[in-house]
């Protein structure tokens, strides 16, 4: 039988190990390094080299499991085990030298997730979660905060898709601005999601991301004592591309919003 725990320690000891890469090639990055995959959406050899580190100790550790990663340097058919890897999550904030950015890994038993790790490399926290084994911060444990809409802090990120999503987050900022506690964008699907585990966020809102972007911090809100869905409220968000993780508290409210402004 897997021990979950066990291999969730050990892959924070991997996401570290990539987090340590990814920051010291930041210490001389420069902006000639970096390629369009589509407009305003980046990559460079940081996060592909960061991504080949990452599937290597993982197949060491797994190697019966498939993979989903973002830059294409696995795959997967019908394996039961399958690893979900975004080897640097918020490029855009990397490339700047804007925090935060991180590696996120989770582990999904077919249509279940059930390992998440997060490491944010400037701040140097781990975020993770086993099924079933609540959620953790550098071995602290994580909890979802408990505020009302009206003092909730929100993180309603902007997609790359900007001519589909423009319409949708200008009538959301218009609901939610100056009605609630404030509103942010990080530029990391995975921080936000951690950020709401951890309480430091209330609610955070995105679509047109991948399931690299948001299915290691999904289960870490959850565990978290948080809840998560798509933005048409299903719990069963993993295929699509849009999440809403939340306290639980403001849930229904966000939501709501969403409705009324697709």
């Amino acid at each position: 039988m897997m021990d979950l725990k066990q291999l969730t320690l050990t892959v924070c000891k991997v996401a570290r190990e990539a987090g340590a890469y990814i920051n010291k090639e930041r210490a001389n990055f420069s902006l000639d390094k970096v390629e369009r995959k589509h407009a305003h959406d980046y990559v460079s050899y940081v996060d592909k080299r960061s991504e080949q580190l990452i599937v290597k100790a993982l197949r060491e550790l797994l190697p019966e499991a498939g993979y989903i990663t973002e830059e294409g340097s696995a795959g997967h058919t019908d394996e039961q085990y399958v690893w979900v890897v975004d080897p640097l999550d918020g490029t855009t904030n990397f490339i700047h030298g804007f925090a935060p950015y991180a590696v996120s890994i989770a582990l999904c038993k077919g249509h279940e997730i059930v390992i998440g790790v997060v490491y944010e490399i400037v701040s140097d926290e781990c975020f993770y979660a086993w099924k079933d084994g609540k959620a953790w911060i550098n071995e602290q444990p994580l909890h979802v905060g408990k505020s009302e809409i009206n003092d909730a802090l929100l993180c309603l990120q902007l997609p790359y898709n900007s001519d589909a999503y423009k319409p949708v987050i200008k009538r959301l900022i218009q609901h939610f601005y100056g009605h609630v506690g404030s509103i942010r964008m990080i530029g990391s699907a995975a921080m936000a999601l951690c950020y709401v585990a951890a309480g430091r966020l209330d609610a955070y809102a995105e679509r047109y991301i991948g399931r690299w972007d948001y299915m290691a911090g999904a289960l870490i809100v959850k565990e978290a004592g948080g809840r998560v869905t798509n933005y048409a409220g299903d719990d069963y968000f993993m295929e699509g591309d849009s999440v809403v993780a939340t306290n639980g508290v403001v849930h229904e409210d966000l939501l709501e919003a969403i409705r009324k402004a697709q």
